[in-house]
């Protein structure tokens, strides 16, 4: 069985961040470890949060992964709260990355052109160092604009996505993965480029009328899952892409859906049905 180890902060209400990726990449039959980098009571769109920042216990969790000769298959990072946290990540691809594993950075920072409260734009810039080391990286255009340098535009055409890809590519990943990308008002999809191919590929689904926290975790998760099961990654990136989908549309439909998520769980014998194919 392989081992996906998957790096990020754990809350314990709110269906985000180790809450999806824990249970989405085990559906895919894969053994999921993880190092939570802090503990909220409740994601934070909620008032009045908890936090426990786990900063201190990175290095001693993974100082007995060594003693104890673990590998994984594959790293994925979501959320890091902190340059400190960053600069240990990096440390840690270093002592773990090997000739056949995969990196997979989702640089969680920023979102409707705007970074996410306590990160700056050093911040932004230890983050693409990170993306340097990574095999894949899954931002968003937000994201991507603060790591490229260019503007932020919420009104492009392909060839501003295409020049953000190429720039992208040049931190160093071979693929990178942009989400949220929308060429029809009505539409919302996701480019790829494989930077030793000089190759895109785009997939879209049709856009809901809808905003739910979470679901860039969601496309992550699943699309480091897919991969884990020998997938291309222009396999992974439909099957991401329509889970999300079918994550939100089926919350979409629940009357007595919570404010703060999505239904994934409702969609995971949708995930398992389009994982057998």
């Amino acid at each position: 069985m392989k081992r996906i180890l998957t790096i990020q902060d754990i809350s314990c209400i709110g269906k985000c961040s180790l809450t999806v990726a824990l249970p989405i990449i085990s559906a895919f039959g894969v053994e999921t470890a993880v190092l939570p980098t802090a503990v909220l009571s409740a994601h934070t769109m909620f008032d009045g949060f908890t936090f426990r920042d786990l900063t201190d216990d990175i290095v001693p969790i993974t100082e007995h992964w060594k003693k104890e000769k673990i590998t994984f298959d594959s790293i994925y990072t979501g959320y890091l709260g902190s340059a400190r946290q960053i600069d240990l990540i990096s440390h840690l691809f270093s002592e773990f990355k090997t000739t056949d594993n995969l990196i997979i950075v989702d640089p969680v920072m920023a979102d409707n052109g705007k970074l996410y409260p306590g990160f700056d734009k050093a911040f932004s810039a230890n983050m693409a160092k990170l993306c340097q080391k990574a095999d894949i990286i899954v931002p968003n255009i937000t994201e991507a604009s603060f790591m490229t340098g260019m503007d932020y535009k919420e009104n492009y055409d392909e060839s501003y996505i295409r020049e953000m890809m190429k720039k992208l590519s040049a931190l160093g990943a071979r693929l990178s993965i942009l989400t949220g990308v929308s060429f029809d008002k009505d539409k919302i999809g996701v480019m790829g480029y494989d930077r030793e191919k000089d190759e895109y590929f785009y997939y879209e689904n049709k856009r809901i009328d809808a905003v739910f926290h979470g679901t860039g975790d969601i496309f992550s998760s699943t699309f480091t899952g897919a991969l884990s099961r020998e997938k291309t990654w222009k396999e992974a990136i439909p099957i991401a892409a329509d889970y999300t989908a079918r994550c939100i549309q089926l919350t979409v439909n629940d009357d007595n859906r919570s404010w703060y998520g999505v239904n994934f769980e409702e969609a995971i014998p949708y995930l398992l049905e389009r994982i057998i194919k």
